[in-house]
């Protein structure tokens, strides 16, 4: 897969990427909006070019107060996200080009107040989607959101990533309609946050295409959304 041509998708105003993309802006909006005064981090994970999170932070009046870090792999999606950096002057935002499955890539950063998690769980198979959910009480400080995404193909995995979540001290604070035909969910995490492990890795990022190549059956299936 492309990576970098796969967010051509994002220029098509009314493909399911560019809807999801305005969904997941308006969430960040709103966590942005409702977090307490003063510093804030922010991490995002697979950031890609930094969609979901830059053009909000760019014109938010919290901007100065925030701290982010963006993890992405593929060069050229990151240094299109730097790009936005730099022409916006939000020097307290760090694009790092590396693996986004590492716990390391987050230290320093973590607990943070917002977590973006999205463009992931479709491409990852279920156990490595509840695998990372529970890293997410590492990644996410108390009362902090994490904002996440998964497509409603069947088999629709949308509950049970919400199940996960909320066993893990996660409240659900809003999820996207099943007939818009993408899942965005957002999770107030109400717990402690354990400390950050070293050196482990949270999921295997394996792509749309190797998943609906697997054996029929297995419950791994995605269309990256």
């Amino acid at each position: 897969m492309d990576w970098h041509a796969w967010h051509d998708a994002y220029d098509l105003p009314d493909s399911g990427l560019a809807r999801r993309l305005r969904v997941v802006q308006e969430r960040t909006q709103v966590a942005l909006d409702g977090s307490p005064p003063g510093p804030l981090t922010v991490i995002s994970l697979c950031a890609g070019q930094g969609r979901d999170l830059l053009p909000v932070l760019a014109g938010h009046p919290r901007r100065d107060d925030v701290r982010a870090r963006l993890v992405e792999l593929d060069p050229r999606n990151a240094t299109i996200a730097q790009d936005m950096v730099t022409a916006s002057g939000m020097d307290r935002v760090e694009v790092m080009t590396a693996d986004a499955a590492l716990t390391d890539h987050y230290r320093g950063m973590a607990p943070a107040g917002i977590v973006l998690a999205c463009g992931i769980f479709g491409n990852i198979t279920d156990e490595d989607v509840e695998r990372t959910i529970g890293y997410c009480s590492q990644l996410c400080a108390t009362g902090g959101t994490v904002i996440w995404t998964r497509h409603r193909s069947a088999p629709d995995r949308i509950p049970l990533i919400c199940d996960w979540f909320e066993e893990r001290g996660f409240e659900r604070q809003w999820l996207s309609d099943p007939e818009v035909g993408f899942g965005v969910g957002v999770h107030r995490f109400t717990g402690r946050p354990d400390p950050l492990a070293e050196g482990e890795r949270m999921f295997t990022f394996i792509g749309r295409q190797a998943l609906q190549a697997g054996p029929a059956g297995n419950g791994i299936s995605g269309e990256g959304l």
